[in-house]
Formats: C-alpha cells, sequence, structure tokens
C-alpha cells in the first residue's frame, strides 16, 4: 500500500477554506514581471500555483506584472508563454496588469479623495531620508498636508503628462512611524515617460507593484496569492490597500523561494552574464532558465518532478544542483533512446573482416523491448574511444590491449593484435582480428569476455561537434563569495569535442528528443545544428560526476 503524501501548509490553508465554505472553489494566479526569461525557481512557483488549481478543482490566471515599461519586452511575455506551456499548464486566463491601468488610476483616485493619498514633490533621495531606520521613526513629507483637491488636481496633471521623471509621486498617507518600513507612506505612482510594449503611449504614469499587484488580485478574485518569502514584509500593505479600497479580499501566502548551488537565480545577474557575453544568450544550456534547460535536453517532467521532492517549506534552504540532475537522469533513464557515439576516436582496423563488406547489425533501440530496434551498419574499419584501447594495461584494465579479447557491442569479438603510431609516440591505428562465429546475435563461439565497447563504422559515421556542458559556477553559492561573482564562472562550464563520429541513425535526430549515447552520458540535438553540421548537447553524465570529485577531494 502506498504511503499518502502529506499536505505541505498551504494545501493545509486551502483544504480548510475549502471545508469551512470560505471558497466553493479555488483561483490562483503566476505572476511574472516580463523583463527576464524564467529560471528553475519560477519553474517551482508554477508547479505550486498551477498544481494547486489542479489538485483542487480549480484554475490559475497567467497575469503579467507590466507596470514598470522600460524593462519589459514583448520577447520575454512569448517566452513565459511558452516557458509554462513547456512545462505542461494551460491557464485559464491571460491577463495584464496593464489590463487594470484604468481601474487602477480610479483605485488610486479613491484613496486620494479618502484623504489617504497624497502627491509629494520630494526628491527619491529627500523621500528615501524621510523614511528613517527600522530603530527611528521617519518624518512626514511637507507635502503630506496638501487639500484633497489640490492632489486630485495634481494627480490629474500627472496623468496628463506635465510633469518630468521623478518630479512628482503619488504617495499612501499611512504612518511614518510605523514598524514596518513598507507603511511609511510607500510611493503608489510614479511618473515614467516610457513606451510601453501594449499601452504604447497612452499612460505616463505607473503604479508600482505593492499598489499594482493586491489590487490585480483582487479585481481577478484571487482566493490565495501565494508569493516568495521576501513579500513577507509587504503582506501588512497589501492587506491595508484591500481593506481601504474595500474590494474582494485576496489573502497572500508566503513560501520559501528556490535557491540552487552552482548557480545563481537574480534576474539582474543572469542579465549580467547575458549581456556581457559571459554565455550566449538566456538560453544559453549553462543557465538557470526554463529555456535555457529546454534546450540542454533537461525534460519538463523531470523539473516537476525535482520541484515536488524539494517541496514548499516555510524556511529558506539550499538545494543541491545534483538533485535535480538525479531527477533528469532518471526520467531520462527510462525514455531516452540508445546510440552509439565515439568522442574522442581512434581507428581500430580488423584484418581478417571481408574488405569492402558492410552488415546491417541489429541492436537496441531504447532501456525496454517497446522501443524496439534499429539497424547499425558494420565494417572492416570502426571508431572506438581512444580510453577503450592500453597499449600496457593498468591493473584490472579489462578493455583492448595487445592480446586482449573484447566484444563489440550488438557485433563480434575481437582480439588486439597491436597498433600503429605516429612520431610522437601516439596511437593512430588499432589492430584486431574478429571471431566470426561470436555474432552477438548468433553466438556459437562459446568464448567469456570481461568488456564491451562500443564502436561506429567509419564509412558510415556522422561527423558532429558535441557540446559538453557542466555547472556554469566553481562554487556551491557565488552569490555569497567575496568580489564580483563572475570572478566564480567555472572555466570548464563548456567544452566543445569535435570531430565526433556517431553512428548514421542520428542523422535524422529531431530537436527534442533525448538519446543515451551509450557509455558516454545524455544527449540532445541543439538548434545550432544543420544537415551538413550537427551539434548534440550533453544534457547530464551518466553518474553524478560531482559527488565523486567531492568524496575524492
Amino acid at each position: 500500500m502506498t504511503e499518502e503524501k502529506s499536505l505541505n501548509f498551504i494545501e493545509e490553508i486551502i483544504e480548510e477554506d475549502l471545508k469551512n465554505g470560505k471558497y466553493t472553489s479555488i483561483l490562483t494566479r503566476f505572476p511574472p514581471e516580463p523583463n527576464g526569461y524564467l529560471h528553475i525557481g519560477h519553474a517551482k512557483s508554477i508547479c505550486l500555483n498551477f498544481g494547486l488549481g489542479i489538485k483542487y478543482g480549480g484554475n490559475t490566471n497567467l497575469r503579467f506584472d507590466d507596470t514598470n515599461p522600460a524593462k519589459e519586452e514583448t520577447e520575454y511575455v512569448d517566452s513565459i508563454k511558452e516557458d509554462v506551456k513547456w512545462l505542461g499548464f494551460e491557464w485559464a486566463n491571460e491577463l495584464y496588469a496593464s489590463d487594470y491601468f484604468d481601474q487602477l488610476y480610479g483605485f488610486a483616485v479613491q484613496l486620494i479623495t479618502k484623504g489617504l493619498a497624497y502627491v509629494d514633490d520630494s526628491t527619491a533621495e529627500e523621500i528615501a531620508a524621510m523614511k528613517g531606520t527600522p530603530s527611528q521613526a521617519g518624518t512626514d513629507s511637507p507635502y503630506r498636508s496638501r487639500s484633497i483637491e489640490e492632489n486630485l488636481r495634481l494627480f490629474k496633471e500627472m496623468k496628463e503628462g506635465k510633469y518630468q521623471d521623478g518630479e512628482k509621486v503619488l504617495r499612501a498617507k499611512i504612518d511614518m512611524a510605523a514598524m514596518n518600513m513598507h507603511m511609511r507612506d510607500p510611493i503608489v505612482y510614479r511618473t515614467k515617460h516610457a513606451h510601453h510594449h501594449r499601452t504604447g503611449d497612452a499612460w505616463c504614469i505607473y503604479p508600482m507593484y505593492d499598489f499594482a499587484h493586491g489590487q490585480s488580485d483582487s479585481i481577478e478574485n484571487i482566493t490565495h496569492s501565494i508569493c516568495t518569502l521576501e513579500f513577507v514584509p509587504h503582506r501588512e500593505l497589501y492587506d491595508w490597500f484591500i481593506e481601504k479600497l474595500e474590494i474582494f479580499p485576496s489573502k497572500q501566502y508566503e513560501f520559501a523561494r528556490l535557491n540552487m548551488t552552482y548557480t545563481v537565480m537574480s534576474k539582474r545577474k543572469l542579465l549580467q552574464l547575458v549581456t556581457e557575453s559571459y554565455v550566449s544568450g538566456w538560453d544559453d544550456p549553462r543557465m538557470p532558465t526554463i529555456s535555457g534547460m529546454r534546450r540542454r535536453g533537461f525534460t519538463s517532467e523531470s523539473i516537476r518532478n525535482f520541484c515536488d521532492k524539494i517541496g514548499v517549506a516555510k524556511r529558506e534552504n539550499m538545494i543541491d544542483f545534483s538533485l535535480l540532475e538525479f531527477c533528469v537522469r532518471e526520467d531520462l533513464n527510462r525514455k531516452a533512446l540508445r546510440a552509439m557515439a565515439v568522442l574522442d576516436p581512434v581507428k581500430l582496423i580488423i584484418t581478417n573482416y571481408p574488405d569492402g563488406t558492410t552488415e546491417e547489425l541489429v541492436t537496441e533501440n531504447g532501456p525496454d523491448e517497446s522501443f524496439g530496434t534499429r539497424i547499425a551498419p558494420f565494417s572492416r574499419e570502426v571508431w572506438i574511444e581512444r580510453e577503450d584501447f592500453m597499449e600496457v594495461p593498468a591493473k584490472k584494465y579489462f578493455r583492448l590491449f595487445p592480446g586482449s579479447k573484447v566484444r563489440l557491442k550488438s557485433a563480434y569479438i575481437i582480439e588486439c593484435t597491436g597498433c600503429v603510431k605516429d612520431n610522437e609516440d601516439n596511437v593512430t591505428e588499432i589492430h584486431c582480428t574478429y571471431i566470426p562465429e561470436s555474432k552477438s546475435s548468433n553466438d556459437t563461439s562459446g568464448i567469456s569476455v570481461k568488456a564491451t565497447i562500443h564502436w561506429v563504422s567509419v564509412p558510415h559515421a556522422a561527423e558532429a561537434e558535441i557540446r559538453m556542458y557542466d555547472r556554469l559556477f566553481k562554487v556551491e553559492d557565488p552569490s555569497d563569495e567575496e568580489g564580483d561573482f563572475k570572478n566564480y564562472i567555472n572555466p570548464d562550464s563548456l567544452q566543445v569535442v569535435k570531430p565526433a563520429y556517431l553512428e548514421p541513425s542520428l542523422k535524422d535526430a529531431a530537436l527534442g528528443t533525448s538519446y543515451q549515447f551509450i557509455r558516454k552520458g545524455y544527449f540532445c540535438l541543439d538548434r545550432d545544428s544543420t544537415v551538413e553540421r550537427l551539434v548534440f548537447n550533453r544534457t547530464v553524465t551518466l553518474k553524478d560526476a560531482w559527488s565523486r570529485e567531492v568524496k575524492k577531494g
């Protein structure tokens, strides 16, 4: 009998709300700002919000928090929608904070009319100084006592574009001595003459996040507004706006965001990596972005499983990157097609095999019989991995060396007879003989060998470039180290291998299909590939190489 999984604290809240009749159904939302590409931390929020909607028979809105036109672009909107769909979720409604600009302006007017907001001419520096400190009360703005009529007129003039950026702001009138610094007359609207990706130049004033967020939730009748722990201090202001405006009482709940080793999650830092060309773009396979992980070959199922494993908590913690890699391996081991690829090639010549002959050998196409079989051409000359031959074998080395026997996968047993070297003592060819009656499909040789190695037929091989990706940073928490976080970038995070030789079936590889290159790892075709030039990305190694390095250290 399977043990039932315990509820997380948000599920407990929802179940209690439904049980006591507070709501008959739930409505959550995922509200990204379209100022960058989503990363694995957003994936956790996506899985949580959409997962709750699915589990409790409710719905989830996708709402773009597009209140800062200077940093937002349609490109980011499109990438966010693609990422959510790729993760396997569908939203009930596609909405934008900009959909509510008229209503939000009306809400601001209501606050002014109630004597709860005022126009302030102070500079940003003066307003920051007025705020005081956590241990010292702030001071009132000299403009705090403006009349309702004057504030209404000035706010209308702000909307009409009569003032320059930074010349005037609208502030809520709350309490300059409040213990919570967010309650010390926060800015509600600021002037910003910037072209908006949806509303164009219709507006030159824009609501601040703290004002737009809760009111947008309320307009949509969001029952459970779920965000990360850094918004705990904002909850009091979230509730204050809703209470004073007397609108639908959406409620905010906070959970621990995802922090993961060997990467950074800050959009600002990720943008630096892109703009300063430390990576090739937002979808560079080393980036923690969802698009980067998709390009690297991570599956949506593995990311959803990862988010499920780390759970939903109230305390911040650091998740090891190896757990995500484990989830990817676990998923790919079940579904990746098998193929042979030689990444560090040396030629092996079977001297007694008929010259000019090609055999079509049958080999397994996947981890079990349901994947069927494929044909691998076999000839007198094949590529093998350089590491599969040693002229003078080390202790317990069971692969090729003069006098040893190994099996070529799905083919024949061969016996090494020697090698050819160049002037610099590098092995250029390995010679061997094969045992005709040892064919894998009908082995009557009676010979037992201790090793099986993979190979690719020389005349049939597809040439490719292989991009070997690894962790982007060489320290667990680059943001916590001294100096510039970019100083800790792993110089070996990308190694390009070429030429590599692949079995010819991979000429027909499709984007989005995962392959296990036998004995080498999991790989996928990259979008840079062309008919003339195949490019594959390593998704993840077969085993956790980093853990082995730690143990050795």
